[in-house]
């Protein structure tokens, strides 16, 4: 491999063009070759500001022409399995955004397909990434918690219904609400409890207000027409180990503001973030601990690097599929929870 990293780009929308794209270009030694997008010009007017980058509308094709080394796969959802397979058969590494695919299926075939390229498969779950989020692992891995047993991730907007993209429509997402943010809230909170294994799921999904068209948002009106996915997921998860985790996830509700927040609770400690305190005993006393002196991190640039780095063999990726396999069969769960009314055995 050549000592520059060369990027390829499959979709050109909003988290390509806020996120990797600039991730890619903030790095030395990294040279963003290409760009592909289904919707004619839109790669090329993107490729306008980015010296010596060449437009597609076929990734096939640019795989095909293109020596790359490496792709971003940030289409939607319904398209991540197909580029990522394709992009493993050219030999290349992919970082994909999240969820990993529609269905849990989907992604067991990118990963056995990475497997067999022996190249890398990271899935874009940025939030493990940020500064409060590494500090609070380093607290649990060094023990200073003790037994984790419950965890709860919250991820609410009062209106953050998407007015842009197709994330309200399932053909395209597999869900709303759940699959987009859920995402997030859910694979941190794994995360900062160690990944323990889940063996059961309770979930409820509800869609109160995507077919309305007399809510008051700041962006406007999403398109109520073609709304047909959850505004709103609620599950209880178990793990093989006894503990716990309640998910809330939502695009709009009558609540006080955006809500983000995950809590985890231990047998030495407990805490919550944003902003990130520890709550625990000493000596007598209850004590609180917030760390000072963070230097916030965006996760998307830090993720990104990471990426980079994992390419050239400078780290190991701290995103292993597995663990993001398993938060896809969460998800899925819920969803068939919800449509049955009844508990989903993940260990049968």
């Amino acid at each position: 491999m050549a000592n520059t990293i060369r990027i390829g780009i499959i979709g050109t929308g909003g988290i390509a063009t806020a996120a990797h794209i600039p991730g890619y270009r903030a790095l030395e030694d990294v040279e963003i070759a290409a760009l592909c997008d289904v919707v004619p010009g839109r790669a090329a007017q993107v490729a306008t500001d980015i010296p010596g980058a060449r437009a597609y509308v076929d990734y096939r094709e640019m795989l095909a022409k293109e020596e790359l080394d490496a792709v971003s796969v940030t289409t939607p959802n319904s398209a991540h399995r197909e580029a990522t397979v394709a992009a493993f058969e050219a030999g290349l590494h992919v970082l994909c955004e999240k969820p990993i695919a529609m269905s849990l299926a989907e992604g067991q075939e990118m990963a056995e397909a990475a497997r067999k390229a022996g190249k890398l498969l990271q899935i874009g779950v940025h939030m493990r990434f940020e500064a409060e989020a590494m500090a609070l692992r380093r607290i649990v891995e060094a023990g200073d918690m003790g037994r984790i047993y419950h965890g709860e991730a919250t991820y609410m907007r009062r209106r953050g219904i998407p007015t842009w993209g197709v994330f309200t429509q399932s053909k395209f997402q597999g869900g709303g609400a759940l699959i987009d943010i859920g995402v997030h809230a859910l694979d941190r909170a794994l995360w900062l409890m160690g990944n323990p294994k889940p063996v059961a799921v309770m979930g409820m999904t509800y869609a109160n207000f995507g077919k309305r068209r007399d809510l008051a948002t700041p962006r406007g009106l999403w398109d109520v027409d073609k709304f047909d996915v959850d505004d709103m997921g609620v599950a209880l998860i178990r793990f093989e180990d006894g503990a716990s985790l309640i998910l809330r996830a939502c695009w709009a509700a009558h609540i006080e503001g955006n809500i983000i927040g995950t809590r985890i609770l231990g047998t030495e400690g407990g805490a919550h973030m944003s902003p990130l305190c520890i709550y625990r005993d000493m000596h007598g006393s209850m004590v609180d601990v917030s760390p000072t002196g963070l230097v916030p991190v965006d996760g998307h640039t830090a993720e990104i690097a990471h990426f980079v780095q994992c390419i050239r063999g400078k780290a190991e990726c701290m995103v292993p599929v597995e663990q993001v396999l398993d938060v896809q069969a969460i998800l899925d769960a819920i969803y068939l929870s919800s449509s049955t009314g009844r508990e989903v055995r993940l260990d049968a």
